[in-house]
């Protein structure tokens, strides 16, 4: 098997505001994975704010100790690949998982079977959210209109950028205008103290309007944090920067943190770690989604095919290749408002770059 990498830089059609960051581009590591023949797709994510990772030092990752770790392996010494991809380095999640879905995605193409058939699915649509960038209220609300009427009925706001009382009237403005039906969640990004954040969100259930879980209130390191706000409201706290591998999750579970987890191929390593999180959160009582980082069709793609096999508890995070102004690459997934349709192509559909 030959590695290869490439970058890419995506302009996004609208600007991605969150607590963290904002982002215009979405930047990724690309990789290539051939057999001689065929070849698959895996994807490094640039999510300084998040992950801490750097393209440049994914693509070392990945040309250095991840490639010499393969050597002399052939795409059928599939398990014992999968087991060198995790041990070659510490940490370096995105550059796992690029290499990790770009195997799957070989293996799968090998079988002529599409990458989730390979995974054991056999549906081939799932279903996201869509993220409505931090702003004012009437901005949000203006959004929130709009992507509804683009086919979308699970809205996730973000908030934390400034003062909580302000997320408050933010999130009920929203509610006003998309009415009662849409489903809402939040997404505070680290954003808001622990005080905060009972706060913003017992004032949101005293107004009735309804949301389906928060994500990451607090700062990723704050479980005892997360466990205080935890118990103090009634609406879910879901984990998601404080979760990267099993150890952190069970952390979570441990101190009862959070009642759900958000599992992203960028943060835990690529698809077989994945797996086992899903499993451990769903043995566990904790629910799940599967979330992406801003990336493009094929870190997507991998997410896709992973939920359609291992179906979760709520709605999934998959809308990040959807703000791609301009796809990338060529096949792949394909956006119908909130449905992702998986291609019918072996592996991940997809078959080279646009330009």
């Amino acid at each position: 098997m030959k590695l290869a990498t490439r970058l890419i830089s995506a302009p996004l059609h609208t600007p991605f505001v969150t607590a963290l960051r904002t982002a215009t581009h979405a930047d990724s590591l690309l990789v290539e994975l051939t057999d001689g023949s065929l070849t698959g797709w895996g994807e490094a994510p640039q999510v300084w704010k998040v992950t801490g990772e750097s393209l440049a030092g994914a693509q070392a990752c990945v040309e250095g100790p991840i490639a010499s770790a393969l050597a002399g392996l052939e795409p059928d010494d599939f398990t014992e690949a999968l087991r060198r991809i995790q041990g070659a380095a510490q940490g370096n999640f995105g550059a796992k998982a690029a290499v990790d879905v770009a195997l799957h995605d070989l293996i799968a193409r090998r079988r002529g079977q599409t990458l989730h058939g390979f995974l054991g699915s056999t549906v081939g649509t799932v279903q996201t959210d869509v993220t409505l960038s931090a702003g004012d209220a009437e901005s949000l609300a203006a959004a929130g209109i709009d992507r509804i009427a683009d086919g979308f009925d699970v809205l996730k706001v973000k908030v934390g950028t400034g003062d909580a009382s302000e997320d408050f009237h933010r999130v009920r403005r929203v509610r006003e205008a998309v009415g009662p039906d849409p489903r809402i969640r939040l997404d505070a990004n680290q954003g808001w103290s622990r005080r905060d954040a009972v706060t913003a969100i017992r004032a949101l259930e005293d107004e009735g309007c309804d949301i389906e879980f928060v994500e990451q209130p607090v700062v990723a390191a704050d479980l005892e944090g997360m466990a205080w706000i935890t118990d103090r409201v009634s609406t879910p706290i879901l984990a998601d920067e404080s979760v990267y591998g099993v150890r952190d999750l069970v952390a979570v579970i441990r101190h009862g943190a959070a009642d759900l987890v958000n599992v992203k191929l960028a943060k835990c390593g690529g698809l077989g770690p994945a797996r086992t999180l899903l499993e451990l959160a769903r043995d566990h009582g904790v629910g799940t989604i599967v979330g992406s980082m801003m990336e493009s069709h094929v870190g997507v793609g991998a997410a896709a095919a992973l939920v359609a096999a291992y179906p979760t508890s709520a709605v999934n995070d998959l809308d990040a290749a959807w703000w791609l102004k301009e796809p990338p690459l060529l096949g792949g997934i394909r956006y119908e408002g909130s449905v992702i349709h998986l291609p019918t192509a072996a592996g991940l559909g997809v078959t080279g770059l646009t330009a």
